[in-house]
């Protein structure tokens, strides 16, 4: 298998998650953000929606995709026994001390904004991608590696090849179709704590793995045809946004959502598959900032939005207090304090701590 890293899915992963804090601050500034549990703004910016309209389409399914190519080069060391105990550390520990102790911050902050009792509320919610991720690693990771003591098979010559032409991604949009029509979800964009999340994040993260596992040509096909993905997306979200409910539907806006993400990866492969020490810091910070984001993000709104300024200003000072905020946790807490680094999902072998005290141990004794 392939051993080069690339730092142009890294990166992705980093925007995207950017991205997801971006679009959860902006929902406090819609007039339905108290009916899904968020902090709601007495001043609205409901303008601030139309691009996010473009970016809920295909912001989680990218998420996805990433994962599966995650899951892709975590195989390369690994076999499938050490694959599950190593993704029990990093995804199933952290989503479930967070439904215990993180998630319920940001709802004491909600409670106590809306002068409600304060109670305790443990739950997934925004963890639920974590738990959707570890369902699918065990559920896919037989059928991963069964494909990857055999890449010289005819399936992955033939998805290769596939995938090498412009329409080969977009064909796979239609195993999206089909969850839109098994499914019928309420809306696309609906994914949290949803069947629709559930399947379509299988769907995305199988391909995902698929797409690194065929080798370079998906890549190469993705970063030449770019800007036709983007001009597609494009035309079909302007479609979706004008409202002609007749030509748009959930069916369409699968592609969309895929052309969207296709382009991404083509802009990513083409401009940002090179080292850096911003990435190296940003990527290990992204999961933990992740992690903690809604409890920061409730604390800046709490903070912020009974002062008398101008709403913008407003979504302008959460967001500097949220990016701010998690940078400084991560920082000077999560990443210092080892005892919580695992709760976190930040790596900590403890085994090299005994070792380092078993040697300490050892170097004494033979000095006295």
């Amino acid at each position: 298998m392939t051993t080069q890293r690339r730092y142009d899915i890294d990166w992705i992963r980093v925007i995207a998650i950017a991205l997801l804090l971006i679009y959860h601050i902006a929902i406090i500034f819609q007039p339905w953000a108290l009916f899904i549990g968020f902090i709601k703004s007495d001043q609205l910016l409901e303008d601030l929606w139309t691009p996010m309209t473009m970016l809920n389409v295909w912001r989680i399914p990218l998420l996805f995709y990433v994962s599966g190519m995650g899951l892709y080069f975590a195989m390369r060391k690994r076999q499938i026994k050490g694959l599950i105990i190593e993704r029990s550390k990093r995804i199933l520990l952290p989503f479930v001390f967070g439904c215990i102790a993180i998630t319920t911050l940001h709802m004491f902050i909600f409670q106590k904004y809306y002068n409600m009792p304060l109670s305790y509320y443990y739950g997934s919610s925004h963890l639920w991608f974590l738990g959707h991720i570890f369902i699918y690693v065990l559920v896919l990771s037989p059928l991963f590696y069964y494909l990857k003591k055999h890449e010289d098979s005819l399936f992955r010559k033939t998805l290769s090849k596939f995938m090498s032409y412009a329409l080969g991604p977009i064909m796979i949009s239609v195993f999206f179709m089909l969850e839109v029509g098994l499914v019928k979800p309420q809306l696309f964009e609906l994914y949290a704590q949803t069947w629709h999340g559930f399947f379509i994040g299988f769907v995305a993260f199988f391909f995902g793995f698929l797409f690194v596992y065929s080798g370079t040509s998906f890549w190469k096909t993705v970063s030449k045809w770019k800007w036709l993905y983007i001009g597609i997306a494009y035309i079909l979200y302007a479609i979706r946004y004008s409202g002609f409910e007749s030509i748009s539907n959930m069916y369409i806006t699968t592609l969309e959502s895929n052309c969207w993400i296709f382009g991404v990866f083509g802009l990513g492969y083409h401009y940002l598959n090179k080292p850096s020490a911003l990435l190296t810091y940003l990527s290990q910070a992204a999961y933990p900032v992740y992690i903690i984001h809604m409890f920061v993000l409730y604390a800046g709104a709490y903070l912020i939005l009974p002062l008398q300024i101008h709403p913008f200003l407003k979504f302008l000072s959460i967001s500097l207090f949220t990016f701010i905020g998690c940078f400084l946790i991560y920082e000077f807490i999560l990443k210092r304090i080892k005892i919580l680094r695992p709760l976190f999902g930040l790596k900590w072998t403890i085994s090299k701590q005994l070792n380092t005290v078993s040697n300490t141990v050892e170097l004494r004794k033979t000095n006295s």
